[in-house]
């Protein structure tokens, strides 16, 4: 059970996860050593699955974002696998979900440009057979993160 100085932890870290104990510590009325203590206590319940640093796309060079819906005619754990298998070997494919409704999945791709989708396309589809896809070109970001809210812990 967690409470809701845990909850100001896990909030503060996912801001940044650089942040010094000492510092953290301090914004959630704790000592250094409490509140250390409680990270770990954390991190051992699974709360804190992991520490990333977030990149700058555009410096990194990969400014463009398309998301690709895909739909197929075959739902056997071996095709599963295998497109599992390929979408993990492209490192341009950020994130993947397998949906409810019309499509079957929804693929992040992140890239160069727009025209670096066709190659990217074009090495799934020589590694797994698709029915259709679909992609669309995200114009602009209104919202992005990879914080989620913190209320909901238990």
């Amino acid at each position: 059970m967690i409470d809701e100085r845990d909850r100001k932890i896990l909030d503060l870290l996912q801001q940044d996860s650089s942040i010094a104990v000492a510092d953290l510590a301090e914004r959630v009325a704790l000592s250094t050593s409490a509140c250390s203590r409680r990270i770990q206590k954390l991190e051992e319940q699974g709360f804190i699955a992991r520490r990333i640093v977030v990149l700058d796309r555009e410096k990194i060079g990969v400014p463009t974002t398309v998301y690709a819906l895909v739909k197929t005619a075959h739902h056997a754990d071996d095709w599963i696998e295998a497109f599992r298998k390929a979408i993990s070997d492209i490192p341009e494919i950020v994130e993947a979900h397998r949906l409810t409704g019309h499509y079957d999945y929804i693929l992040k791709l992140v890239l160069p440009r727009v025209e670096h989708y066709d190659v990217v396309y074009r090495r799934l589809v020589k590694r797994v057979e698709l029915f259709d896809v679909s992609a669309s070109i995200s114009m602009e970001t209104l919202k992005q993160g990879l914080a989620v809210p913190v209320d909901y812990a238990r």
